[in-house]
Parts: C-alpha cells; structure tokens; sequence
C-alpha cells in the first residue's frame, strides 16, 4: 500500500487558513515556487484544484471547504500524538494562537500578554479576531479558534468556561460637556445623542430597555466598531458614551480630555470569561496561554 504524503496534509490546512500561498509560504518557511509546487501536488493528490483564481485572490473550491475541518482535526490529532505534552519547551512552540476575544480584554491586556509570550513562548504567534455571536461557538468545536473571550454566555455543554473578571458600564463625555453643569439623571442621560459601538450596526441593548421602563428613549446618532474609534468621535461632539468601566478608566489614565459619569440607571455588572474546547485541556502551550490570561486579569483586581 502506498501512503501519502502527510506533509501535504499540513500544507492543505495552512493554505485553507491563510487563502494565500505567499502568506502559507511564510508560516512554512518556504520560497513562495517551493508553496506553489507543493500546491500543485495537492491539486494531483486530491484531484481538484483546490483554489481557483477570482479577481486578484485564491478562493477554495467547495471540494476544499467540505474538508477545511477534517483536514484541521486531523493535523490536530497529529500534533498532539507526536508531542510529549509534559515535556513540551515553550520556547520552541512555533504555533499561532487563534483567540476570539472582545474590545475590552484586547484593549485593556493584550499588550501585557504578548510581553509574557515574548518571554515564554517567543516563536509563537497570538492572532486577536472580533466576536461573532453564535458561529464562536462552532468555530471553537471546530478548532478554528483556540480560545473565546468575551462577555458570559450559554456555550455547548462540552465547553470549558472560566471567569476571568467583572465590568460595569460608566458614562463617558468630553471634559466641558454640557451634562456636567447640572445633576446627571436619567432625562438628561436620554437628552443628549449617544455613541453605540457595535461591529455588527446594533444601536439598542440594555440601556434602552431601562429607559424604556422609565418612558424615556435615547437617540444613539452616531456607531462605530471599535472603542477607539468611539472615544476620538466623542472629544469634538456633545455625544455621551456608555462603555465598560475598565476600559473607560484606561482611557482616562492615556490623558484624553474626557470624563466619567455613575449611569443613572440599573445596569446589570458584566462577567469576562474565557472559553476552550475540551481537546486543548491538557494542551501544555494553550493550558500556559490560559493560565497567563487568567493571572493577568488576577493581578488587577
């Protein structure tokens, strides 16, 4: 019997991921010739081209998209069958770290982690995409993702969650605000427009519903995706930002001519967590990014 050439398989996933030969190439070490031939023996091996050509970008054929997860179980369960997870070096894991994570933990500690990465595993790589709701929980079982930070939520019972620490939403205003003249209540809070940050265009949430129960109605003028893009819009407007208090405080300590307000409303704390699927549980590089994560939220509360 002859037995392929599980090189290939390695390559197959790292081309799926990447959608590109010359970014494949860089995470295998190769010339981008040297990706392209091996592409190439895919394409025999499998009898399908793989990636066809659209525009000026390579797109999987759907061929490659039906086995995109198996090809990505498959090199998994290789990894960990021929690494000795005990004895696994940290500072020779040259694997990248796929972690869905929210605004919040990115803004507040992602600097801080990748300094302990560059101590403990300096050859390896830490790739921050945003949330996306309901596919996080598929991408984590898939393997796509390594590991979901974000606000607490119902996962599959399978999921491994761990608290990691606890928010609550404050107001934000530029310094000479209007709002400050006078006491902050919860007709002056609906008043003035507002900022909502959303990567998907939401402009509701919790604080229209509480000012719903009271008969009152903010009107959100302006979205943005991100809350750096929020806070630089709210320096040269009379809008109000709501935001989660840690990372409204790390904007007040970067000199940014803002202040915080108490919301004069009931708003429910919100829980940071981060979750994982079982298959990395003894995973000695993902238990240290795991542990590290945790410790660092340790330290500031």
């Amino acid at each position: 019997m002859k037995y392929p050439d599980l090189n290939l398989l390695l390559a197959l996933d790292i081309l799926l991921e990447e959608g590109s030969v010359a970014a494949a190439a860089r995470r295998m070490n190769l010339s981008a010739p040297a990706m392209s031939r091996t592409l190439g023996r895919i394409r025999e091996t499998l009898g399908d081209p793989v990636f066809v050509q659209a525009g000026r970008k390579l797109v999987p054929t759907p061929r490659a998209l039906a086995l995109r997860d198996q090809v990505r179980s498959a090199v998994e369960q290789a990894t960990q069958v021929l690494t000795p997870g005990e004895h696994v070096q940290l500072q020779e894991v040259t694997r990248r770290f796929n972690v869905r994570a929210n605004d919040t933990f990115v803004g507040l500690y992602s600097g801080r982690l990748l300094d302990e990465m560059a101590k403990a595993m300096p050859r390896a790589t830490l790739h921050f995409a945003p949330e996306e709701d309901d596919v996080d929980v598929e991408m984590l079982r898939s393997g796509r993702i390594d590991l979901l930070i974000s606000a607490a939520r119902q996962l599959g019972p399978e999921i491994r969650v761990q608290p990691l620490f606890t928010t609550r939403f404050v107001g934000m205003a530029r310094e000479e605000h209007p709002i400050f003249s006078l006491d902050i209540t919860p007709e002056q809070l609906a008043q003035w427009g507002h900022i909502s940050i959303s990567r998907r265009g939401k402009d509701s949430g919790p604080i229209d519903r509480v000012l719903g129960e009271l008969g009152l109605r903010r009107q959100v003028s302006l979205i943005v995706a991100t809350p750096y893009s929020a806070i630089f819009a709210l320096l040269d407007s009379n809008l109000l930002l709501p935001m989660p208090e840690h990372l409204a405080r790390s904007a007040l300590a970067a000199g940014l001519r803002v202040r915080l307000f108490e919301l004069p409303i009931p708003l429910e704390t919100v829980p940071l967590t981060q979750a994982w699927h079982p298959r990395f549980q003894q995973d000695a590089a993902h238990r240290w990014l795991r542990q590290t994560i945790r410790q660092l939220c340790n330290e500031d509360e």
